[in-house]
């Protein structure tokens, strides 16, 4: 996928004219916390979003990132850090308005609002569109490599645990996108909360473990674009990126279902800098800078107006804009309860505790005990016959 080169000057001059003025001391500096390699950042000939917005507004950026919603979750609620901008998944962001750990926005600082497609407003996660605004939407899928693994293989779920690709296969390192793997593969809902159903989801991940090369995040971006894995599942939109470093690589949404989300923009509670977080929001909301922003990261947009600006490659690509027969295969995540939450989290463990990696990782423990073991009857051994040597050198003189 071509890289559309945006003008920096250009953009600065737009934005610059949209974002309230002037900053103050309170505004010069706001801290975003967003998904790894979430960002376009100046490389590849791509719009350094981060650097454009700082010259805009004068206002100094602190980027951090995470890989799960789950990570995120624990570190707004663990405390010790503080954040201006977050950018959960729909269903967290649920969770978090339902913990009262978001701020409301203020939408007279957030103009280029007006730019977010109805389809992608009052959504149920924010039904009241009163906590966030969106950033990306897209696709959960199948990423494999074509060399190896067949496209009739990749159109189910039931890839990741065929044997005969053993040691190759990759799965999320998040209980919330595994399980809804195993959900898609059973028949259940994405949102399930039934004990049995639940159960009967980790026993077939559990199967799957004996096949695994690793559970993974960001990780994924090296294993798959080197071929040292041939089949994982992660987000469309990572994957036309990936694909742009291996050919090779192709993508499918598996026939028994998969995950369809939205990402949004938010500002936690406890934040130091409310109004120039809203600058920010504002900012990426900017249809040629959203084009340019997600021309390079390859998620799908929800501002029809960005479109305008990306390549028709883009735009009319079924794996970042499905049709819809294929969305109609997709559902949502929506919050779970506490104790759902904690049950999944608790099979999750086990999962990953418990199975052949185990077993294994208890043989190799008690072979190193055997050999520390018998590395000590040696030395006695060998101790006692050198004190036997010397008694009878003694007895002789």
């Amino acid at each position: 996928m071509k890289k559309r080169v945006f003008s920096l000057l250009l953009a600065f001059v737009l934005i610059a004219a949209l974002l309230p003025q002037p900053v103050s001391a309170a505004r010069e500096e706001i801290t975003v916390y967003n998904w790894g390699q979430y960002i376009s950042d100046g490389s590849d000939d791509s719009l350094d979003v981060i650097a454009a917005f700082e010259e805009a507004t004068g206002i100094h950026v602190n980027y951090l990132t995470f890989d799960s919603n789950e990570s995120m979750y624990t570190k707004l609620k663990t405390g010790g850090a503080s954040y201006d901008v977050i950018i959960p998944s729909d269903y967290m962001i649920a969770k978090l308005i339902e913990e009262d750990m978001l701020e409301p926005l203020d939408f007279a600082n957030i103009p280029n609002y007006e730019y977010i497609d109805e389809a992608f407003r009052n959504q149920a996660y924010d039904p009241e569109n009163l906590y966030s605004v969106p950033y990306t939407w897209g696709t959960v899928g199948l990423i494999y490599n074509r060399n190896y693994v067949s496209d009739e293989d990749a159109e189910s779920w039931s890839c990741l645990w065929n044997s005969k690709y053993a040691g190759k296969l990759l799965m999320f390192d998040n209980p919330r996108d595994a399980f809804a793997i195993a959900e898609s593969m059973l028949g259940y809902s994405l949102n399930t909360e039934d004990f049995t159903e639940l159960k009967n989801c980790a026993d077939l991940l559990a199967q799957q473990k004996p096949v695994l090369q690793a559970y993974v995040m960001d990780q994924i971006f090296d294993k798959m674009e080197r071929g040292e894995a041939w089949a994982a599942p992660y987000y469309a939109g990572d994957y036309l990126t990936m694909v742009e470093e291996n050919p090779d690589l192709g993508f499918s949404h598996p026939k028994e279902g998969y995950n369809i989300f939205i990402d949004a923009m938010c500002i936690p509670k406890g934040c130091q800098n409310k109004s120039g977080a809203e600058a920010f929001i504002n900012f990426l909301c900017d249809p040629e800078i959203s084009a340019a922003n997600l021309d390079y990261i390859g998620y799908s947009t929800p501002e029809t107006a960005a479109k305008e600006y990306l390549d028709e490659e883009i735009t009319t690509s079924p794996v970042a804009y499905p049709d819809d027969e294929t969305l109609a295969r997709s559902e949502s995540f929506a919050a779970m309860s506490v104790s759902a939450t904690q049950t999944m989290n608790d099979l999750w463990l086990s999962v990953k505790t418990t199975g052949s990696n185990t077993t294994m990782y208890l043989i190799l423990t008690l072979a190193a005990i055997a050999a520390v073991i018998l590395f000590f009857v040696i030395s006695g051994v060998c101790q006692r016959r050198k004190k036997a040597r010397r008694c009878r050198k003694w007895r002789s003189a």
